[in-house]
């Protein structure tokens, strides 16, 4: 305890130093705040990261370039294909064959990416208003995300980490009635997000809990690299869709929200619309929805198929080859990145001209919106920190990569 003076009170009082986590479930992971305490009120905050390093970058620097597909999975693992897209198209990019993606692929992708938008808004959804007494919603937004789990699991057999994008495609297309059923849950998700709306949105212990609280200015919100819902919050429209699309992001219409005073409640009403805006671009994909492969047919790029296989030796061997030593992309660095649920998660790629990576270095949404606590919890008391700390979405494969 450091002794300090109260000028308020004419009166000296103490500080206290307070861990809260790294094992508190209102942080969201495992990460550890260290708060300087005047009685409740916070005077400071240093956040502390690296409980679950887990070497992504390294490992990847040592594996095949198709094989890192599904350690992406386990980066934001509420939104596994969104980081299997920002993924692929790095190394499509360095590939060269961006534009030779199956025109199929590019719009399964984008309804892909939109559903991981919904399902991981519906984790934090559900989460962030139990960590503020709202427990009702909780149980609405896990019925949600079910109905998407349920989905993903027709469609890639995995209900988590489903690893279903390819350098050059997807696994596979979308099998029969998958189509349909997707229909079916845009066209009942919007009554059900209203229904969540209705509990929240207007309820007057959640405007005591939200509003004024945890407030980011435009200014700060750039200078700290903040991204994603929590940078809109704050009042700037940047969204990588927009300002740098890929796949037929430039095909579908859609607005970006944003808000207005930066605050928790503002970050909560930017994640509510982009569930709709995310309904709209899957509506529109669907409608747009040309048949076709879903894969490029070059095979020093992807494995030929089987049937190929199993009738020529020369296939047979140029595949054993495939997966004993990979495709071998010209020396040379770049970037690609996709707007995530989370914000802009980016991969760096570095090629020596050999079958793995030389270097891989990741841009994490997650990890950037942390550096942002130690600015905004001072001033505040330790219930509004769980609040604050779960308007910023934080998930934590990503931060401790």
């Amino acid at each position: 305890m450091n002794e300090e003076y109260r000028s308020d009170l004419d009166l000296p009082t103490e500080t206290l130093e307070l861990n809260m986590g790294p094992q508190h479930p209102s942080t969201h992971g495992v990460f550890r705040v260290i708060l300087t305490l005047d009685q409740e009120l916070i005077r400071k905050a240093k956040g502390v990261i690296g409980y679950l390093h887990r070497g992504t970058e390294k490992i990847a620097e040592n594996l095949m370039y198709y094989q890192v597909i599904p350690y992406t999975d386990r980066l934001d693992y509420l939104a596994p294909l969104s980081n299997n897209l920002a993924y692929v198209l790095a190394v499509e990019k360095l590939l060269g064959i961006t534009e030779d993606i199956p025109e199929r692929a590019q719009y399964i992708r984008v309804i892909l990416a939109e559903l991981s938008r919904i399902e991981s808004h519906l984790v934090w959804l559900g989460s962030h208003a139990t960590d503020i007494g709202a427990t009702t919603v909780f149980l609405y937004a896990f019925r949600e995300r079910e109905k998407i789990y349920d989905l993903l699991e027709t469609l890639t057999g995995q209900r988590m980490n489903n690893a279903f994008l390819r350098i050059g495609g997807l696994m596979a297309d979308f099998p029969k009635e998958f189509e349909d059923q997707v229909r079916a849950f845009i066209n009942q998700f919007p009554k059900q997000l209203k229904e969540m709306e209705d509990l929240l949105t207007r309820n007057p212990i959640w405007l005591r809990r939200t509003r004024g609280i945890g407030v980011i200015p435009k200014e700060k919100a750039l200078d700290l690299g903040a991204t994603g819902p929590v940078l809109r919050g704050s009042g700037i429209p940047y969204d990588v869709r927009k300002y740098d699309p890929y796949c037929v992001y430039d095909r579908v219409n859609f607005e970006v929200p944003v808000g207005e005073q930066g605050d928790v409640y503002d970050r909560y009403l930017v994640r509510m619309e982009e569930m709709r805006q995310s309904v709209s671009i899957i509506r529109q994909c669907l409608d747009q929805l040309p048949e076709g492969p879903v894969l490029i047919d070059d095979y020093k790029i992807v494995p030929p198929p089987k049937d190929r296989v199993y009738a020529s030796i020369e296939e047979m061997i140029h595949q054993f080859k495939f997966f004993t030593e990979g495709f071998l992309p010209p020396k040379g660095e770049v970037y690609a990145s996709v707007e995530g649920p989370k914000g802009e998660l980016g991969f760096y790629i570095v090629s020596d001209g050999t079958g793995k990576p030389w270097r891989v270095r990741i841009h994490p949404p997650s990890f950037m919106n942390l550096q942002i606590l130690e600015y905004i919890l001072p001033g505040h008391y330790i219930a509004d920190a769980v609040a604050i700390i779960g308007s910023l979405d934080p998930v934590f494969g990503e931060v401790d990569r």
